[in-house]
């Protein structure tokens, strides 16, 4: 059976207007490179930090990058990115001093080897931008620093009292930098809503709740720029 042609118009017009335009697919889920990785972490401190902030964090990068196209200021795109990359590096830094001056300290009192550890835990994760994979290989740094610390405590070169004001200071360091970098979010979704983009940030980039009140705390003080006057 043949159909009119105002019938085949109409049929025409309705499959246009069931296409999604540029502006839908682009807020939708895009095709994007992802690297699944299994993180292995042994410490104690190691597990915290993954197990209370990697997630949301991940997450957070992830929003950023999203925000930033949306508001498309390409200044304010490359001073969001080096303010993140000038933290992620300051704490990698921090670390690798740390480290080298606990080799020394094994060296020097002719210790070998090291402990194993009675629970390592397994994580996947997903490795979705530079910025995560920076983060990740900070918590494989603070794992090693962590076996180090416990190596030296259980040979008696440290004292309980230094491994564990070690241990507590090293863990805080990363959810301090966890709860800077969803400040850092919580900025970019200021900027764009002040530029009239709230709707779309929305669509792609969902705010979320962090629930740890800590890294909570931390990321406000780095929304309102408080942390950057305590530094």
């Amino acid at each position: 059976m043949q159909l009119k042609e105002k019938e085949m118009t109409d049929l025409a017009e309705t499959s246009l207007e069931q296409q999604p335009t540029k502006k839908e697919r682009n807020n939708a889920d895009l095709s994007r490179p992802v690297f699944k990785r299994v993180l292995k972490v042994n410490s104690l401190q190691a597990q915290r930090v993954v197990e209370r902030s990697f997630q949301r964090v991940s997450d957070s990068l992830f929003s950023i990058d999203v925000i930033l196209r949306i508001i498309g200021e390409q200044d304010e795109i490359d001073q969001v990115e080096s303010i993140i990359q000038e933290h992620i590096e300051k704490v990698s830094v921090d670390l690798d001093t740390a480290t080298n001056q606990l080799q020394k300290l094994m060296e020097d009192n002719g210790i070998e080897g090291a402990p194993e550890y009675t629970s390592p835990n397994q994580y996947d994760i997903e490795i979705n931008s530079p910025q995560v994979a920076q983060f990740a290989h900070l918590v494989r740094k603070l794992d090693n620093l962590m076996l180090l610390v416990d190596t030296l405590w259980l040979n008696s070169i440290l004292t309980s009292k230094q491994r564990k004001d070690a241990t507590y200071q090293w863990q805080q360091r990363l959810i301090k930098l966890a709860g800077r970098i969803i400040g850092i979010e919580k900025r970019a979704r200021i900027s764009a809503h002040s530029k009239g983009k709230k709707d779309e940030v929305e669509a792609a980039a969902p705010t979320q709740e962090t629930t740890d009140e800590e890294i909570a705390s931390e990321a406000d003080n780095a929304e309102s720029g408080e942390d950057e006057k305590a530094a």
